[in-house]
């Protein structure tokens, strides 16, 4: 198999203001903008860059795709998430497996879990 992940790419109205997010949230550094349509986030650990890219309207409802993020202290890291404009959208456990759903400044969701 060639094939490899090189970025994971979100629609943004604001792809200048949602990549500044993220890079604060993981740590990343926010490279090559491009007439201000094009935001890549580089220096992000488990992934080469994430892409944010200016649309006119996004696509509405749940997105089809989302980051699955872990950290050693999940409800710290929520509460660091929400007081930097995250929105807290459900918790879950099942199977024995626990999950925190939460939304970024633009609404896109995205989970954080416990250490393995």
């Amino acid at each position: 198999m060639a094939l490899m992940v090189e970025m994971v790419t979100f629609d943004s109205t604001d792809p200048h203001a949602l990549g500044l997010w993220w890079a604060r949230q993981l740590g990343g550094t926010v490279q090559g903008e491009t007439d201000a349509w094009f935001v890549v986030v580089t220096d992000v650990r488990g992934v080469q860059q994430l892409g944010f890219q200016r649309v006119e309207s996004p696509t509405p409802g749940k997105n089809r795709v989302h980051l699955d993020l872990q950290a050693p202290d999940v409800a710290a890291e929520v509460d660091r998430l929400v007081a930097d404009g995250a929105t807290l959208v459900a918790r879950h456990a099942e199977q024995g497996l626990s999950w925190t759903v939460l939304a970024d400044p633009d609404g896109n969701q995205f989970c954080v879990s416990q250490h393995a």
